[in-house]
């Protein structure tokens, strides 16, 4: 018997053995996640994807880079579909879409589909995201997605070791520097120390850099500063610290048959095209410039009246009922009255300021000078409707926190502070669950 490992995108895989079929996160599209574009760039054969048949699917959590409906849309509704997902919400939305065979996952309980066994793993945050242990023709493969493994969980998973393969996340994307860059410290020039600690507790023979194939927007200042290490760096580091492990690349559609003795290449998947240059890296550059808020602003299309009519109706209203209704984080910056702005820029990177009076639990419309200004928030109008309506994560968001100076004592307080304090932040994703996916199904029902 031979494993049959193929990638699909990103964390997205194809696992084949003896006629059975599995697919784990499955992402048909490009760009993914409204605005994540495939590095190295592919199209999908949306047509051969709807006449697959996979015995099982397994999302090994919520994120929409993780489980998308329009992915899922492609695929034939009597497919088993596993989550790993703690909120009811996923799998009714899932059923809505159609399928009827969907089962939620439980860590270290083992699935069996044909001639591959799948048991979910704990991973560092259980509340959000799982591994997966996946068992077939003789081997072993730890796909750790996109989380990292908590210290005191590794000596379980070296236990199951030494691992044929292990599919590991290699990029340390930058999500909350880029919020204010203006503070951020540059990348550390080296991986992870833990990272080879623990790939050296797991021993296996091979290790696929996973979990990063896209880049933002073509123009976007995040491609030079929010992917700080390039394939070419993990794989030097790895095989120098782990001389027995082979870092093996898998671009999407590319296949191997991993063996208890061998890996080969096998033919890829006809339904995922590359398309130009394959062999392409990331390109961090700590001194990049970001433009301004406004600059970016413009690089999106206009609101039509009704949608921007609703975002200032939000700001002037529905935000304030939302804040007013959350609990306070402990210690948060906003237990002392701050002097918050808000700034919001439209097609033509044209600037509206609001201020408001923050303390804790309360908030309420404020004149510009009527305390000294203590947090500052901007955002591109087009992309806090997109939040608002379509479920748009924080990290394609463009938001910018504190990218200014404030008076010194503002300074020395800001110090301590946690960037997703802020109140737009809070206000958009604070027990906010499924907003990408809701949207979608809403779409999607109203094309039928």
């Amino acid at each position: 018997m031979t494993l049959h490992i193929s990638r699909i995108l990103h964390a997205g895989y194809v696992f084949d053995c003896e006629g059975t079929r599995i697919a784990f996160d499955t992402i048909f599209e490009n760009p993914f996640s409204r605005n994540c574009h495939a590095f190295p760039p592919v199209r999908f054969e949306r047509e051969q994807i709807r006449r697959l048949r996979f015995d099982a699917v397994f999302i090994s959590h919520f994120h929409d880079d993780h489980c998308s409906l329009d992915s899922l849309d492609l695929l034939e509704r009597t497919t088993p579909i596993h989550i790993y997902c703690q909120f009811d919400e996923l799998f009714a939305m899932v059923r809505a879409l159609g399928f009827v065979d969907v089962h939620p996952l439980t860590i270290d309980l083992p699935v069996r589909i044909g001639a591959i066994t799948v048991t979910p793993r704990v991973a560092m945050d259980p509340d959000v995201d799982s591994m997966f242990q996946v068992e077939a023709a003789g081997v072993k493969v730890l796909n750790v997605v996109d989380s990292w493994i908590d210290p005191d969980t590794l000596p379980a998973l070296a236990a199951h070791g030494p691992w044929d393969m292990v599919l590991w996340p290699f990029q340390t994307m930058r999500e909350i520097e880029v919020l204010s860059p203006s503070r951020a410290t540059p990348a550390p020039a080296h991986l992870p120390e833990e990272w080879i600690d623990q790939l050296r507790a797991l021993k296996p023979r091979y290790v696929v850099p996973s979990s990063c194939q896209f880049l933002q927007e073509e123009w976007s200042w995040y491609n030079r500063s929010f992917f700080p290490v390039s394939y070419r760096q993990f794989a030097q580091e790895v095989e120098a610290a782990l001389p027995d492990v082979r870092v093996v690349r898998m671009n999407p559609s590319v296949s191997f048959r991993l063996e208890p003795g061998a890996l080969a290449p096998a033919a890829p998947l006809d339904w995922v095209v590359p398309v130009g240059e394959q062999d392409v890296d990331y390109a961090y550059n700590p001194d990049a410039l970001p433009p301004a808020t406004g600059e970016i602003a413009r690089r999106f299309p206009a609101l039509s009246d009704a949608q921007r009519a609703f975002v200032e109706a939000w700001c002037d209203g529905g935000m304030l009922d939302k804040y007013r209704g959350m609990e306070l984080p402990e210690d948060s910056y906003f237990e002392t009255p701050r002097l918050w702005r808000l700034s919001v820029f439209d097609h033509e990177g044209v600037e509206t300021r609001r201020h408001y009076r923050v303390q804790g639990d309360s908030i309420e419309a404020a004149a510009f000078d009527a305390a000294p200004l203590a947090w500052t928030t901007e955002i591109p109008l087009a992309k806090l409707y997109a939040g608002l309506a379509l479920g748009e994560s924080l990290t394609s968001m463009y938001m910018r926190i504190n990218d200014t100076r404030f008076d010194a004592a503002i300074e020395a307080e800001l110090a301590t502070a946690e960037l997703v304090d802020d109140p737009l932040i809070r206000c958009l994703f604070n027990d906010a669950f499924g907003a990408y996916q809701a949207a979608q199904l809403r779409r999607l029902k109203d094309l039928e």
